[in-house]
């Protein structure tokens, strides 16, 4: 454990207040720090291994963490605040949150523990466990870093028969003003999705810019050994590491895909290609999620660039669209419908996750490719996410909580509020329709058309049956086939069924063996 020893920020022989940041808090305008009294309060921060363990998490977003957490402490001494910093390697570092945060308690014996709300259900209840447990009350604050509050979604979810984003979207929109004309939208309509989600065709994408990276300073390098060191057995690598760790790198990150990679976001943001991790995403999520950067700010950013002339509004609207938009909507489901929601399991799926999802060691083309990239960076694009990994999951029949304990596990910008929903709900369609309105299924023939890495692939997205047939082209019709009575329900499902519709009876069984064989198992 470590203190804060620069001269006027010592510790108080009893803290009024105990204020606790959590490694996805990372910012100095918190709502926790509001009425900070510098010589009175405490801010308490730790690395507990508990965090890194409950999920298998992989190397390169634990490393994400951590230096995030260390750099931000180092942020707030500079700053004069008392601060007491468990690290991790700490000799008397029990491990767990709960243990930690008592022994603080013990040693300070504060009037009151505050803390924003955490983006985790487990970790809130830890929190209000051991604040129960020491006779404390627990100010729990709003997050302003969002647009909106829990409370809002609630009341904008009572007595809807359904859950939509585009309703959300708009009365968000409306609310806080953004790419209005008055009470219009910038353009006479609310969504462009038309005018984007083109593929690179057979040229493939010219002349993108270089990724925003950052070399690692003295605190990354001292956590990129210990991570080696403390979970060498744990996924993935830290030989790319290069994200955002700071207030100033976070900014410097959002203004260079606003200038370079913003105007071509909306046109090629579902497209994929071979060997390109990067493209024209802006790779901001883990930024947002740690709170170094400010929604609002990167909203009006991407705003400013179409007023400006800077960027198209086309894009700029896809790009609002995800912040403003599905961002505030699943935080909204994550925190309306826990605990619950992590048990649901709509289509009943109960196959085990592959293990090659932890190696990419498949012959499956578009699947090495984005395991493959996410083992080494942490990162996968949003279509790579629910349209590869995440539909092979679905088509197979994966357990819905497996996947989400995969996603959670990989990418650095997991934080649970945001990836179960995402996971679960969008690609597993586990809640049952919640979250989308349909399953989002498709045979291999998107990700031919969406990419290149169908060629030469092994497998033939137009064959669902044979040696060359494509995995997901068997799985896809084997899907319908399996959920066929309950996808008649689902009105947006109707030409999907049309065309299963076709296929006789011989063709049904043969998909099913096929379907059998892939698995490892016999036909009935």
């Amino acid at each position: 454990m470590t203190f804060n020893t620069k001269p006027g920020a010592s510790l108080p022989a009893k803290a009024r207040k105990l204020v606790i940041v959590l490694g996805d808090q990372l910012d100095e305008q918190s709502a926790a720090l509001q009425g900070f009294d510098p010589a009175q309060d405490v801010v308490w921060m730790a690395e507990v291994a508990e965090e890194s363990r409950h999920v298998w998490s992989a190397k390169q977003r634990i490393a994400v963490f951590l230096s995030a957490m260390r750099h931000f402490a180092d942020h707030l001494r500079g700053q004069g605040l008392p601060l007491i910093y468990t690290r991790l390697e700490d000799a008397d570092n029990i491990g767990t949150l709960h243990a930690e945060l008592g022994k603080v308690i013990m040693q300070l014996n504060p009037v009151e523990l505050v803390i924003v709300a955490p983006g985790d259900w487990r970790v809130l209840q830890n929190l209000r466990a051991t604040a129960r447990a020491h006779g404390l009350p627990l100010d729990i604050r709003d997050d302003t870093h969002f647009f909106s509050t829990v409370r809002d979604f609630a009341a904008h979810a009572k007595g809807r028969k359904q859950l939509r984003l585009e309703y959300w979207y708009r009365e968000l929109r409306r609310k806080h003003g953004v790419l209005m004309d008055g009470s219009e939208p910038v353009g006479g309509q609310w969504n462009f999705d038309a005018d984007n989600r083109e593929s690179f065709g057979k040229t493939g994408p010219q002349d993108v810019p270089p990724p925003t990276r950052f070399a690692p300073d003295a605190t990354t390098r001292e956590v990129m050994a210990l991570v080696n060191h403390r979970f060498a057995d744990h996924p993935g690598t830290l030989a790319s590491f290069g994200w955002p760790v700071t207030r100033v790198q976070a900014l410097e990150a959002l203004h260079a895909f606003i200038q370079q990679r913003l105007p071509m976001f909306g046109k090629y943001e579902d497209a994929m290609w071979s060997g390109e991790v990067w493209l024209y995403h802006s790779h901001l999520s883990s930024a947002l999620n740690l709170k170094l950067l400010h929604a609002r700010e990167v909203v009006q950013a991407a705003e400013d660039a179409y007023h400006a002339g800077r960027a198209p509004l086309a894009a700029v609207e896809g790009f609002v669209r995800q912040i403003l938009g599905w961002r505030e909507f699943v935080r909204g489901v994550y925190w309306t419908h826990m605990p619950e929601y992590l048990e649901r399991n709509a289509l009943n799926a109960q196959a085990a996750l592959p293990q090659w999802y932890w190696t990419g060691d498949t012959d499956m083309a578009c699947l090495k490719d984005a395991i493959h990239q996410t083992l080494e960076h942490g990162y996968a694009h949003h279509i790579q996410r629910l349209m590869v990994t995440g539909l092979y999951a679905l088509l197979l029949g994966v357990q819905p909580q497996a996947v989400h304990a995969w996603y959670l596990s990989v990418y650095v910008d997991a934080v649970e509020w945001v990836e179960l929903p995402n996971t679960l709900g969008m690609g597993q369609f586990g809640d049952g329709g919640l979250m989308a309105s349909k399953p989002y299924v498709a045979s291999g023939k998107y990700i031919q058309r969406m990419s290149n890495h169908c060629q030469g692939c092994r497998f033939d997205p137009a064959l669902s049956t044979g040696a060359r047939a494509c995995p997901f082209t068997t799985l896809y019709w084997d899907f319908l086939m399996r959920h066929e009575e309950l996808l008649k329900k689902n009105p947006r499902m109707a030409m999907q069924l049309k065309n299963l519709a076709r296929l006789d009876v011989q063709a049904r069984h043969a998909i099913h063996a096929q379907a059998q064989l892939h698995r490892g198992q016999p036909s009935a």
